[in-house]
């Protein structure tokens, strides 16, 4: 009995102890309080080169890395930018034709050329990489690398050295000049080559040394950029560098915020050219190289990215100033203070929106938006339509914080196709009947929880040019009722159906029933639902819609190629500024015949040359009059089903300071702040494992067992006590 209590007390004492921490947590004991943000992806980004990277999953990744000469102010708004790898904003100068110095209020149309001169910070240095590695003697150790040093390389990791150098001019100069190589496909390319001198003209001289290179069998080759100049695009010393650009185009300073435009050296560009590593996807599209605070030190897409603070950062201090409110909500806590605050930052792999939302409620994700599934455990909303938080989020210590997002998601129909696209009538009309169909009030209500508003046209509110009201209003879909749009009748959907040679979803040319396509993404049951629910707007016309699910890489594929007859998109926007939306419509932005952003294909000579007039003026009533005229001509031609600009609604722990949403800026990573310790607390107060029915289911189980003791111990003494008789009796026969 002494060695049943023994176990039943060891039993209990285990069970106790595993009350101290956590059954479920996902990381290691190890991190337990130590200062690592927790936050999730969903899909692997397919580009983490800076030339050619331009997708918002990408972008949360590549600004913490990259270094670009310019970024925006965290907590100010209006937006506005500021140096980031510049020392100062960068000086414009104004030129004629005949190169002499124009004065700053002239005349746009004298403007043949504008000069931005750039001077960068010294002292940046790069974060350890082997592209940096030198040998005993001073040169490149790893810039040749034989079969037999390849055999022991299969990741970034497997190299024994690495270096750093000082970030200079040259190396933003050869930024510039990969956006024209041939051997990658920067989306901004056609853009750029209108804008910055010699662009265009670099970018033939690579096309013709590339298949040059290829018809001697020296394919493989690295394409050294410096080897060609750059007209518009001069060193002028070591920090600094000029870029002269076309005519006067003022959105340019935007650009020198982004990743396209940050340094990438020369020798970074010759390591990952090398053809053993490309076999190996060792390459810049997987590991980045930049100056930035942060670098990827892991990058398995299969289960988690991770970001470490870069060694080598020249940090900055935090804002001193921001608006009137960031004060009393302790945005202003850390002022001066040096950044970046986080050690490291884990994103695991998540592909449904629920284990997402659970884990951040047990406190392993720092921070969530919200799901449809989980608005109304999050966020109750007042008779006025305000949104609060409800008791069991403010009871967790959950934050709350909502903006408008400047962006846009639309159904784009591909202008090119043979049945949805084109500039015929019979077109347009079924365009325009399926934008009347499909009711994205009701996708707002039922997906969003009411988290956006149906758009007119491009342009999101907040964006110079944008409308609200019956102005604004598309009358090709809507009519003003009561003062507010309200969405036409389906029965005049069904009558441009008919008037398009579709009654009642047949084609009067063929008699077959009309088939169109959607090509879109799907992750998981949300996805399903929305699926569902389009098929079912397309149902209203008797139109059979069959969606071609895919991955968003094989997506982006189908729609670089034009492969796609209707597609579900969206734009956020990359600089506030209407041109940043209007060139998404511009002809010359083709996505199939210049890689631009213009993804539906869409062409009108007169928004074209709208466009065109536009887009370099500053904002005023001559700038709106012109987007009025080019936001009705794209209503009437229906190129996209105009869909929605969501509201955002984030969620982040009470142990995550400095958050403060910014749909400009990207690069917010390292002004937030944890307090690793109280994280710890209270995940285990809120995992500590419900352990008592476990104990007493154990202790019923040890005090079954009991009597089978018994009984054993029983026998066995019955059986010690039947020999000693047999013995006293002669022993066993």
């Amino acid at each position: 009995m002494r060695a049943v209590r023994l176990m039943i007390v060891c039993a209990l004492l285990g069970i106790l102890a595993a009350c101290d921490a956590p059954w479920n947590d996902p990381y290691p004991k190890s991190d337990e309080s130590a200062n690592v943000l927790y936050g999730a992806f969903n899909e692997r980004p397919k580009h983490l080169d800076p030339v050619q990277s331009y997708s918002s999953n990408e972008v949360v990744f590549t600004a913490q890395i990259y270094t670009p000469p310019l970024q925006y102010h965290y907590l100010l708004r209006p937006y506005r930018l500021m140096p980031f790898a510049a020392e100062a904003m960068p000086t414009v100068t104004f030129l004629g034709s005949d190169g002499r110095t124009l004065p700053r209020d002239v005349d746009p149309q004298r403007i043949a050329f504008t000069v931005y001169e750039v001077h960068i910070r010294r002292g940046m240095r790069y974060q350890p990489h082997p592209a940096f590695a030198v040998d005993a003697q001073g040169h490149s150790a790893y810039s040749q690398l034989t079969s037999r040093q390849l055999e022991d390389i299969h990741d970034l990791r497997d190299f024994a050295k690495t270096g750093f150098r000082e970030v200079t001019a040259d190396d933003f100069v050869y930024e510039i000049k990969r956006l024209a190589s041939p051997r990658l496909h920067s989306p901004i390319l056609g853009l750029m080559g209108q804008y910055i001198v010699g662009l265009d003209a670099l970018a033939k001289t690579l096309r013709t040394e590339n298949e040059r290179l290829a018809r001697s069998g020296d394919a493989g080759q690295w394409l050294d950029l410096r080897r060609f100049p750059l007209e518009g695009v001069e060193v002028v010393d070591r920090y600094t560098y000029r870029i002269r650009l076309k005519g006067r185009y003022p959105q340019f300073a935007y650009w020198l915020a982004m990743p396209f435009f940050a340094p990438v050296p020369a020798e970074v560009d010759r390591f990952y050219s090398q053809p053993g590593l490309i076999a190996r996807n060792i390459t810049l599209d997987w590991y980045p190289v930049g100056a930035g605070p942060y670098m990827m030190t892991r990058n398995d897409p299969n289960r988690e990215i991770v970001l470490e603070r870069n060694p080598n950062y020249f940090g900055e201090p935090y804002p001193r100033r921001g608006e009137p409110a960031d004060e009393a909500e302790g945005l202003l806590a850390d002022a001066g203070k040096r950044m970046p605050f986080i050690d490291r930052a884990v994103y695991s792999l998540e592909k449904e929106s629920i284990p997402y939302w659970n884990k951040f409620l047990q406190g392993y994700y720092d921070a969530s938006g919200i799901s449809s599934d989980a608005f109304d455990q999050a966020v109750q909303l007042s008779a006025t339509g305000d949104a609060a938080l409800t008791d069991e989020m403010r009871r967790r210590g959950i934050v709350l914080k909502t903006a408008v997002l400047p962006s846009t998601y639309y159904m784009g129909f591909n202008m090119l196709d043979g049945v949805v696209g084109g500039t015929s009538e019979r077109a347009r009309k079924l365009r325009q009947a399926i934008s009347i169909a499909v009711d994205y009030e009701e996708y707002i209500a039922i997906f969003a929880n009411g988290r956006g508003i149906a758009a007119q046209g491009p342009l999101p509110p907040g964006i110079f040019g944008y409308r609200g009201g019956q102005a604004g209003m598309n009358p090709y879909v809507y009519d003003w009722v009561d003062g507010r749009p309200r969405r036409k009748p389906l029965s005049e959907a069904r009558q441009l159906m008919a008037e398009a040679g579709y009654a009642d979803g047949v084609d009067h040319t063929t008699g077959q029933s009309l088939v169109l396509y959607l090509d879109a993404t799907a992750r998981g049951p949300d996805d399903k639902a929305r699926l569902d629910w389009l098929r079912k707007q397309f149902a209203k016309l008797h139109v059979n819609l069959v969606v071609r699910a895919t991955d968003y890489n094989r997506f982006q594929e189908k729609i670089r190629k034009g492969n796609a007859q209707i597609f579900y998109w969206g734009w956020n926007a990359d600089y506030p500024d209407p041109e940043n939306f209007l060139f998404l419509l511009f002809g010359p932005q083709s996505k199939v015949t210049s890689q631009g952003e213009n993804a539906s294909n869409y062409s009108n000579p007169e928004f074209d040359h709208l466009f065109e007039e536009m887009k370099d003026m500053d904002d005023g009533p001559v700038r709106q009059r012109l987007i009025d005229r080019m936001i009705r001509i794209a209503q009437h031609d229906a190129p996209w089903i105009w869909g929605m600009h969501p509201k955002d609604y984030v969620l982040s722990h009470g142990w995550l300071h400095n958050r403060k949403p910014n749909q400009i800026a990207n690069n917010v990573l390292k002004y937030q702040r944890l307090d690793a310790t109280r994280r710890a607390d209270l995940r285990l107060h809120w995992n500590r494992p419900v352990v008592w029915p476990l104990g007493l289911g154990l202790l019923a189980v040890l005090l079954g067992l009991i009597p089978a003791i018994v009984m054993h111990r029983r026998r066995e003494h019955l059986d010690a006590r039947d020999t000693v008789a047999g013995a006293a009796e002669g022993g066993p026969r």
